[in-house]
């Protein structure tokens, strides 16, 4: 004998299964970095090889300038952008790490950064204004994005009209905290990004810079790669 009450139970268990929304955003078909520390190396140890320093330099920052850093951690780089683009630009640094992201609030107002903005973002949507940053920074972890294709088609919206957005990782595979060139061209091509610059750095790291060339992709029309 069948219980209605069970019956009844399946039946709008399906169909709320059936009436869920499919994920448009297609999954990487590589590995990814779990987050294991927010720092990327000690900071000196970046400094004596010139790390951000040359970094900025590639990307052709100036002052007035609105730009982002995306997974900032502990602020290296954010600390260092605040002064280049001046008291007329602007540095939005976020996490998504609630407690990364307090350390590095307290960081930027214990060295009175005014200039710059701390906010957490989201694991697949940093969250960020459209139209609004010249510059969008991805240092050491690309490799750490679960979904890539839905992360860097929000990206889109927030850039400029010049805007590029800077990546740098190291050449290895994504489950040993880097990301090879070839990946990351891919990925990003296949939201119609562009490789506007590409220039090897200390040790396995490069530097890649984009920029749209191509019209934004629907959801379900992006390309996997690999």
């Amino acid at each position: 004998m069948w219980n209605k009450g069970v019956f009844l139970g399946l039946l709008a268990l399906a169909a709320c299964h059936k009436q869920a929304p499919a994920d448009p955003f297609p999954l990487p078909r590589r590995p990814v970095s779990p987050i294991v520390s927010p720092r990327y190396s000690n900071e000196d140890a970046r400094d004596s090889v010139k790390e951000a320093q040359t970094v900025m330099q590639l990307s052709d920052l100036a002052a007035g300038m609105n730009v982002a850093d995306i997974g900032a951690g502990e602020g290296y780089y954010t600390v260092r952008l605040a002064p280049l683009v001046g008291k007329s630009g602007r540095v939005l640094a976020e996490d998504i790490v609630p407690q990364t992201r307090d350390n590095l609030a307290a960081r930027v107002q214990r060295d009175k950064l005014d200039n710059v903005a701390v906010r957490l973002g989201k694991e697949n949507d940093p969250l960020l204004p459209p139209r609004s940053f010249d510059r969008i920074f991805m240092i050491h972890m690309y490799h750490e994005i679960e979904r890539p294709s839905e992360f860097l088609w929000h990206l889109r919206d927030a850039l400029s009209p010049k805007g590029r957005i800077v990546v740098v990782d190291a050449d290895r595979p994504t489950d040993r905290h880097g990301t090879p060139p070839k990946v990351l061209m891919c990925e990003f091509g296949a939201l119609g990004y562009g490789l506007t610059r590409f220039e090897r750095l200390t040790g396995d790291a490069y530097f890649a810079q984009f920029e749209p060339n191509a019209p934004k992709p629907a959801p379900a029309a992006i390309s996997l790669c690999g």
